[in-house]
């Protein structure tokens, strides 16, 4: 049971929410004096002691609604080896880092240590953070458990534990891990929970491991930020196998389209494979952009993230995996390349554009096929997508004007292409070719002749004669005798069909 609800917090400044002075004056340093609603909302609770079930969409600053409270409390104290003082769950390895950088920013002149624990990194590094004690432990709830089974690590002094971006952890099927790991820390613990919706497994753990919570709403559940413009692009394939280059050449072309206003952009797909072959298209035909999809390691995409937020990568195509609780500030574009097949990805896919009050443009490619994915986005938004045109020509009939590059066609149509133009050739070679010295008449009329000769089919008798010619008989009616077995052969085996069935 929750206490209250507060859905319109009021203006606060920073330096009227209790926070220590190394807190604001790391605040300030940021450039921001005002918090935003969730924060306001949050941070008070927060510092009192109170759990907090926080309910607002991607974008409005969650993280810093639990950083800025646990750097607060924690301020005294001092942490024991392998025995965390606060724990922070987030879903993927991206979301994990983000949360350790603003930790280190907001923490910055305090004494406070943290540890990242995270998969594609060494546990024997990770071990050595932890057996020094740390004040802070980030975490996915995969790489935590494997230290605890290990014996390297105990939650038996967690003072603060924060779950972040909850409904995530829902899809990517965490909820068994989350509740083992709210098994193993104290129930005394602080809870400070956030989500972006607040699905029916997400209210039952809520309603089982936090007491009595604060809940701050801010916004209205599964809807979209007004600074985000959004555009339906449909398209009809004229057949299913040619889709998805479709969908290259209108992306392409939606980017040309906007131009400058067209800084950078990230294009979601709902496959890794379609993120890379997407991904290799467009740097085919000159376009500067980088796949990012949970199969790569983990360097690779930490430095893929980096190059985009410095704008030496202008286009992230990515998996889901870049969709939860990124902050990559200043994205002018995101496209939907695939229409996600859960409608709630939507609003955070296209929660990348239009952050911190900056406009922001959504285009969504859709297929017949998507139909009904798309019904669901536009019921869960509780409003249409408003359609915009297709500015491809190849969908106005007019020929693409750069072709796909030769790696980047369906590998089964170039097979199909390529044997059955080599079966041409061989049929071409292989018949008979006139004298080139003969009259022309004499090698024009075979032609000619051939031509007007009706087709018919042949007889059952002669198609099974020829083919079974090849089996010690002559090929004709009346060829050779079967040689090899001496004098005693009997007629009838050196007969023709056609002959035994007159003779019968």
């Amino acid at each position: 049971m929750t206490d209250e609800t507060t859905t319109d917090a009021p203006q606060v400044a920073f330096k009227d929410l209790n926070l220590s002075p190394k807190v604001l004056k790391a605040v300030e340093a940021t450039g921001y004096t005002t918090p935003t609603p969730i924060q306001a909302g949050a941070i008070g609770p927060a510092l009192e002691g109170r759990d907090v079930l926080g309910i607002a969409q991607t974008g409005t600053g969650k993280t810093a609604a639990f950083t800025l409270p646990m750097i607060t409390m924690l301020s005294k104290g001092r942490a024991r080896a392998r025995m965390p003082r606060s724990l922070v769950l987030a879903p993927t390895r991206e979301l994990a880092a983000q949360v350790a950088e603003n930790f280190d920013q907001y923490a910055e002149g305090s004494k406070l240590t943290k540890a990242l624990l995270i998969g594609g990194v060494s546990f024997k590094e990770q071990d050595q953070l932890i057996d020094r004690g740390v004040d802070v432990l980030i975490a996915t709830p995969g790489r935590l458990l494997d230290h605890f089974e290990r014996g390297k690590l105990l939650l038996t002094g967690v003072q603060v534990m924060v779950v972040d971006e909850a409904d995530r952890m829902l899809d990517m099927g965490f909820i068994p891990d989350i509740e083992r790991i709210f098994e193993l820390t104290p129930f005394t613990r602080q809870t400070l929970f956030f989500s972006a919706t607040m699905a029916p497994e997400i209210e039952r753990i809520t309603n089982k491991f936090l007491s009595n919570p604060v809940k701050i709403e801010v916004a209205r559940q599964n809807t979209t930020s007004e600074t985000i413009t959004q555009v339906l692009v449909q398209h009809s394939a004229r057949r299913r196998d040619v889709a998805f280059k479709d969908k290259r050449a209108i992306l392409r072309s939606l980017i040309d389209r906007d131009g400058e206003d067209c800084r950078n952009g990230i294009i979601f797909c709902n496959r890794k494979v379609d993120v890379d072959v997407v991904a290799k298209s467009l740097k085919g035909h000159g376009y500067n952009a980088s796949p990012i999809h949970g199969d790569l390691d983990q360097s690779v995409r930490m430095r893929t993230l980096d190059g985009f937020r410095d704008g030496s990568v202008r286009f992230l195509v990515a998996s889901d995996v870049a969709a939860r609780g990124l902050d990559i500030p200043n994205v002018s574009h995101v496209f939907n390349f695939d229409v996600p097949s859960h409608a709630e990805d939507y609003v955070h896919r296209i929660g990348r554009t239009g952050r911190a009050g900056k406009t922001g443009v959504a285009y969504t490619i859709a297929v017949p096929a998507d139909d009904k994915y798309v019904d669901a986005i536009e019921a869960l938004i509780g409003q249409p997508i408003p359609r915009g045109e297709n500015p491809w020509d190849g969908a106005k009939g007019k020929p693409e004007a750069a072709p796909e590059p030769s790696d980047d066609a369906a590998p089964e149509e170039g097979k199909r292409s390529r044997s059955r133009t080599r079966s041409r050739r061989k049929k071409d070679d292989d018949a008979p070719k006139a004298d080139v010295d003969a009259p022309a008449e004499a090698q024009d009329a075979p032609v000619e002749a051939k031509a007007e000769e009706p087709q018919r089919e042949e007889p059952r008798e002669e198609r099974s004669r020829r083919s079974r010619g090849g089996r010690g008989r002559s090929g004709g009616g009346g060829g050779d005798r079967v040689m090899g077995l001496g004098d005693h052969v009997p007629d009838f085996i050196g007969m023709s069909f056609d002959e035994r069935r007159e003779a019968s």
